[in-house]
């Protein structure tokens, strides 16, 4: 039975090679994409045997982390971006739903998904004003509500 190389396996998940549609096999596009996808897998598969290597880090267990890390990110700048249409923009707000749909969520979702540390991080990014907001509830103060 042959043993799987974790390493080669990480990096091929991070970085998948990809495959041609038909009558694509020759298209310059198709071919830089898959040559850049190739050289960005070998650079993973050098970094994942490095860290291995230094004690740092189990290949896997470092690429789900490194993974979480840039979903956290992404859900953060969401957040900002939700709040920045709604905030931000003037005369008129984008629509919740809008939002929402652009977002993948409900528009319940889109209405409780950021909060005033949100907003001020878009005003801080920005240096624009925000409009009039609601009084600060709860959770952005740190109080809890009775």
């Amino acid at each position: 039975m042959t043993r799987r190389d974790i390493f080669t396996d990480v990096a091929a998940i991070l970085y998948p090679i990809p495959q041609p549609e038909p009558g694509e096999e020759h298209d310059d596009g198709f071919l830089a994409a898959r040559d850049e996808a190739a050289e960005d897998q070998e650079h993973a598969l050098e970094n994942l045997r490095a860290a291995w290597d230094d004690g740092d880090q189990d290949p896997l267990i470092g690429a789900l982390a490194s993974a979480r890390r840039a979903k956290e990110e992404a859900e953060q700048r969401i957040r900002e971006l939700i709040a920045y249409g709604r905030e931000f923009v003037q005369p008129r707000p984008y629509t919740l739903g809008d939002l929402a749909a652009a977002a993948g969520m409900s528009i319940s979702g889109a209405r409780t998904a950021y909060h005033h540390r949100d907003v001020a991080q878009v005003a801080e990014a920005t240096g624009a004003k925000p409009r009039e907001w609601r009084a600060l509830d709860s959770e952005d103060t740190g109080q809890a509500t009775a």
